[in-house]
């Protein structure tokens, strides 16, 4: 069923709306892999049901409509809307799962554990609550400014850097040598990549002794999402800060874990004594 040629077209769109690499890797990947599962089988809108709901046998649902998303793209790209299907219906989550939350003790046993320039990062990512992929608009100019201004898919937002975190930009700045331009480089040169900080974040791991689920970048949004909420209790200048179009989005970023919210009813005092003897 796959044509390369039209595979590469669909992907070139992609970069023409000026799409993400990560988010066109990831199209990629999960069209890739419903061109392979759906082999040289008819394409129909009972067939691609089917593919979606096989997928449930190791993807959780959520995953399930991630690729869902793709697959539907695609199939407008190469015109056949009428083989698009539904997404599965999720039950919005009410509780985060406990061994994907990061404390903030968690936080700072990472950056003991990790060299200089990765703990810069994290604390420059867990301090203003930008993507990993925003990295690159940290530059001398901006703490020099002690704001970045972030541009992504059309929109552009300012958020404000730290006193703190500026002086310990400025001092690395200084010892790098860098005097414009983007803070954070290879040693070639060239800027880190979210993969690169993704595999630096999971080498610390096993030193921090951090469960390794829990350590990913988008993971340091979610933890100052939450400690950013909890001071101000405005959820609609958090989702301005983080660059959210809607408040909705920012709620996931908010949920809490099972134990929190049993500890929120227990407060409630709702339950007597009982009198069993």
């Amino acid at each position: 069923m796959r044509n390369d040629e039209v595979f590469s077209g669909f992907l070139a769109e992609l970069e023409a709306e000026e799409r993400k690499p990560a988010t066109i890797e990831k199209y990629a990947r999960d069209v890739g892999r419903f061109l392979s599962d759906m082999g040289e089988g008819e394409l129909t809108r009972e067939t691609v049901a089917a593919w979606r709901d096989g997928l449930l046998d190791t993807l959780t649902a959520t995953s399930v409509n991630s690729m869902v998303s793709a697959v539907n793209r695609y199939l407008g790209y190469i015109r056949r809307p009428g083989c698009r299907v539904k997404h599965l219906r999720v039950q919005r989550r009410v509780f985060r799962a406990p061994e994907r939350d990061l404390t903030r003790d968690e936080y700072g046993r990472l950056l003991d554990a990790a060299p200089e320039r990765l703990a810069l990062i994290m604390e420059t990512i867990c301090s203003t609550g930008i993507r990993v992929s925003e990295l690159r608009c940290i530059t001398a100019e901006a703490v020099g400014a002690g704001r970045a201004e972030i541009r992504l898919k059309g929109k552009v937002r300012t958020i404000l850097l730290p006193g703190k975190l500026c002086r310990q930009l400025r001092k690395y700045a200084k010892k790098q040598k860098i005097a414009s331009g983007e803070i954070f480089l290879t040693r070639s040169g060239r800027p880190i990549t979210r993969r690169q900080v993704w595999a630096e974040m999971k080498a610390v791991c096993k030193k921090a002794g951090v469960d390794p689920r829990k350590v990913f970048p988008h993971n340091l949004r979610h933890l100052f999402a939450r400690v950013f909420y909890r001071a101000t209790r405005d959820i609609a200048m958090l989702a301005d800060v983080l660059g959210h179009s809607s408040v909705d989005t920012t709620r996931i970023y908010l949920i809490s874990t099972g134990a929190e919210h049993a500890r929120v009813l227990d407060g409630l005092g709702l339950v007597r004594f009982n009198k069993i003897r």
